[in-house]
């Protein structure tokens, strides 16, 4: 099952020229190829798979290989300008690192809710307090029913 992905509202997005100038700064190179997967990024509305985002890149650059896209996602995750989360079962997707928001999975119909990290604060606190942890929630979606599959079980 593919999760529909709902829209989010987040906080100024990093532009093209803004992550290049980062890329450029830690040593990275500028590419065309490396230029393409970053303008397929920015542009996506919702968080999008590495396979979404060779698909959207082949469109303009037909020469772009997959292995090209990975690479790249890499690089921009090793700069901590693009993170990855695994919704469910599925492949994991992608989004900018200033969009810091928790995924809510509905485990039935697949939709994909937003929500801040700081509701996970007490329970965070309350774990590590009890046991030294520190929970890091953002890597995974957190599962659960959406409010109309609720409903519907109701």
């Amino acid at each position: 099952m593919k999760p529909r992905r709902c829209s989010v509202s987040v906080v100024a997005t990093p532009t093209i020229d803004d992550i290049l100038v980062r890329l450029r700064s830690a040593g990275g190179r500028l590419t065309e190829p490396r230029r393409a997967v970053i303008e397929a990024l920015v542009s996506s509305a919702d968080h999008p798979t590495a396979d979404d985002l060779a698909s959207k890149v082949a469109v303009s650059h037909p020469t772009v290989h997959k292995s090209t896209v990975y690479r790249t996602l890499d690089a921009l995750a090793d700069l901590s300008i693009v993170d990855h989360v695994h919704l469910g079962h599925g492949r994991a997707v992608y989004h900018l690192t200033h969009d810091t928001d928790l995924h809510l999975l509905c485990e039935k119909c697949g939709t994909v809710a937003h929500v801040t990290a700081d509701v996970l604060h007490s329970s965070r606190t309350a774990i590590a307090e009890a046991t030294g942890f520190v929970l890091e929630a953002g890597h995974f979606a957190l599962p659960g029913r959406c409010a109309a599959c609720s409903a519907a079980e109701a």
